[in-house]
């Protein structure tokens, strides 16, 4: 059993949902997000996806966006996102780690090598947003023969046919973007959200993960009502941002954040 799946057999068995915070490697600076991460894992995160810098990221808001640039100032690259990652495993084997980023970085490296060397390092999946099933016919399989989980996004209008499609090619658990628009922009519809993953459910086993525009701790509390991951991502890197000459205030700013997450969502 792979370490995502684990994670979420064992929070299913203690009737809770997973939490998976969201931040861009190297942003303020790469010494930054090795204790990022440890910070994240003590306030509450199941899972860490972590963003790979990339200069057109499309599906990102000007907050993540931002990160992203940041990062790209110090130089940091897909290669540097993995050696942080292999860090990490030094003091923590059990928080899986999920690379978020784009296509470019990987086709330069390879999908074999960056496999190798991200299964290598603990990386445990990989969400590319430019790379839908249909061009995943080499990208899949080189995944899933190192152990990688490749996670698939979907959309409030995949229709039944689309859902099928992504959710047989995908494994770990589904991204589903809760809002028409990047991360970090506009106003959720919990309804509309509770009734797309009822449709999601009725075409897979794989857990749902929900994301773009959860903000704050009532947010994720309400969505753990019916989601079985909450992932958060602008509202943690906008405290980066606001301290970026203090990365001790916001690493406490986001604790504080991500924690009071976890507490709504365990009391709902």
């Amino acid at each position: 059993m792979s370490r995502i799946a684990g994670v979420f057999a064992t929070l299913r068995e203690q009737g809770r949902q997973a939490l998976i915070p969201f931040v861009t490697a190297g942003d303020p600076t790469p010494a930054t997000t090795l204790p990022l991460m440890h910070a994240l894992v003590e306030s509450g995160a199941d899972i860490i996806e972590l963003g790979v810098p990339f200069s057109d990221p499309m599906a990102d808001g000007p907050v993540i966006q931002r990160a992203s640039e940041r990062a790209l100032e110090h130089h940091v690259a897909l290669h540097d996102v993995i050696d942080i990652v292999r860090e990490f495993r030094r003091t923590n084997q059990s928080t899986p780690v999920v690379l978020m980023g784009y296509l470019n970085p990987l086709e330069v490296m390879g999908y074999e090598a960056f496999a190798e060397a991200a299964s290598e390092a603990g990386v445990d999946g990989v969400l590319t947003v430019d790379i839908p099933p249909e061009e995943g016919e080499r990208f899949v399989p080189a995944m899933k023969a190192r152990g990688i989980d490749p996670i698939f996004l979907l959309a409030p209008t995949s229709h039944r046919a689309r859902i099928e499609r992504i959710t047989a090619a995908a494994s770990g658990f589904v991204y589903y973007v809760s809002l028409k628009g990047v991360t970090g922009a506009g106003n959720l519809s919990l309804e509309s959200v509770r009734e797309k993953l009822a449709e999601i459910r009725e075409c897979t086993d794989l857990p749902v993960g929900v994301g773009f525009g959860i903000k704050d701790a009532e947010t994720a509390g309400a969505m753990a009502e019916f989601a079985d991951a909450v992932v958060v991502g602008s509202a943690l890197v906008s405290r980066i941002e606001e301290n970026l000459e203090d990365s001790d205030k916001a690493i406490g700013e986001i604790k504080a954040l991500l924690a009071g997450m976890r507490a709504a969502m365990d009391a709902a």
